[in-house]
């Protein structure tokens, strides 16, 4: 079985950018945050769930969610969005599993989501990156990446742990500030992550 190693960060950080450059190395990368909304439009019991929470207006006439009004409602709501969370983190953490065993002969793979720790799916990671990026800088890319509000953005950062407490669960520290150069930092690692898969296939 692979090393399966979690990669997260803050809204901002730029864990995106630094997985594109994990996949042009022929890292296999397994996007949560994609596979989620995937699972919000087409798994039947999923649907089911959000509308229990949310109301009819979650799904629009054409059967997509809504994404703008779970939003709205989830980053507003903190209950709503542990409910939410109920549900779709299961499923997500369900199709990983179905992944990895695709993967299987990989040295190592790739978890990418934006609430790793928050979830509880950093304890199923043999490792844990953390891409970190001053709380500026982060707060800069999300508005012009998302066109969000600066408030829309805080709402969405105060449901995230701040950095100083993803680092107690972070074995490694990619630093995403535009004044370190990030391909040497994801090369050095890359050759560090092959020894740690090397090492976990003899355990």
């Amino acid at each position: 079985m692979a090393l399966q190693v979690g990669i997260t960060g803050g809204i901002g950080s730029g864990k995106s950018v630094v997985c594109d450059i994990f996949r042009l190395l022929g890292v296999a990368i397994f996007n949560s945050d994609l596979e989620g909304r995937r699972i919000l439009e087409d798994d039947t019991e999923v649907k089911n769930k959000v509308k229990a929470i949310f109301g009819p207006g979650a799904y629009r006439a054409d059967g997509l969610p809504d994404r703008k009004y779970i939003a709205s409602q989830a980053f507003t709501d903190a209950s709503k969005l542990k409910a939410l969370n109920g549900v779709i983190h299961p499923a997500v953490a369900s199709r990983f599993q179905y992944w990895c065993a695709e993967h299987a002969s990989d040295a190592y793979v790739l978890k990418e989501a934006a609430v790793l720790v928050e979830s509880g799916a950093y304890k199923e990671m043999d490792k844990v990156i953390l891409v970190s990026a001053p709380q500026a800088l982060k707060l800069s890319r999300a508005a012009k990446r998302d066109n969000l509000s600066e408030e829309e953005i805080q709402k969405r950062s105060r449901n995230q742990l701040s950095e100083a407490e993803l680092l107690h669960h972070a074995q490694y520290v990619i630093v995403n500030d535009e004044q370190q150069l990030l391909i040497p930092q994801v090369l050095k690692l890359h050759e560090q992550l092959k020894k740690d898969a090397q090492s976990h296939s003899r355990a």
